[in-house]
């Protein structure tokens, strides 16, 4: 198996030297990456042809700009001016959801940097957990499935965008932070706090009670439609992950 080649972010056709440690001592054949933090206040973090099965975390005690590693599946990872991306190969989205004995890709974040997300082509059986992060704004562009997304608290108004539809997503925010949700292409088993909609047609603008005079808050807008979508306040989480139990 092929290990992770870096690349140039801004021309995919130049390699650069990316920093990495030996393959990881925790099975499979994937190695350790990490880049160094130096001046950087800000980073970006960009999945290139979609991200499944991937764990991605703040953490606050990473002194680097981010680490990763990852399972059987080798992307080609590039890094510059805190410019993370993440490349896989295109692979039919069934057969990413076949594997499910597949060790999963974990990336790490500095949580005391600033960070967009973005995710392109998809994103199936992931788990987002940014608690603690500087989070700018997120984006997945191309759809999600089985995806469980717990924010962090935010500065000023960050949006969150899905493009694309989303099945069995799961959203959480800090308790006491304002949000709004605005669904389009029609909704069915949508919980939004306390509110829940069996099935509705067309556009939903739903928000918490103190979102039009709050400071810091969240703007969620998912386009394509929604089936099994809950935005709520945050609860406790239940240890371990697993990516392929169906929405609640």
């Amino acid at each position: 198996m092929n290990e992770p080649r870096a690349i140039d972010p801004m021309n995919p056709r130049n390699p650069i030297a990316a920093r990495g440690t030996a393959p990881g001592d925790h099975g499979g054949s994937g190695g350790h990456f990490a880049a160094p933090l130096g001046s950087l206040k800000n980073g970006r973090l960009r999945f290139g042809n979609g991200a499944h099965r991937v764990v991605i975390r703040a953490d606050s005690h990473l002194q680097g700009l981010y680490r990763a590693s990852f399972g059987d599946r080798m992307p080609t990872v590039g890094v510059r001016r805190g410019f993370v991306t993440i490349l896989y190969p295109r692979i039919p989205i069934d057969d990413w959801l076949d594997r499910r004995s597949e060790r999963l890709a974990e990336v790490e974040l500095n949580a005391h940097t600033a960070w967009n997300i973005e995710i392109r082509g998809g994103a199936s059986r992931l788990v987002a957990d940014l608690r603690g992060l500087r989070l700018g704004a997120l984006s997945v562009d191309g759809g999600a499935s089985r995806l469980e997304m717990v924010l962090p608290a935010p500065s000023g108004t960050v949006v969150v965008v899905v493009l694309g539809g989303v099945s069995n997503v799961v959203i959480q925010r800090p308790n006491g932070i304002a949000a709004r949700l605005r669904v389009s292409g029609g909704a069915t088993k949508l919980k939004f706090d306390d509110r829940r909609i069996g099935a509705s047609g067309g556009e939903l603008d739903l928000q918490s009670r103190n979102y039009e005079g709050a400071t810091d808050r969240y703007d969620i807008a998912v386009t394509g439609g929604a089936n099994n979508l809950s935005v709520d306040k945050q609860r406790v989480r239940k240890e371990g992950v697993d990516l392929d139990r169906e929405g609640e």
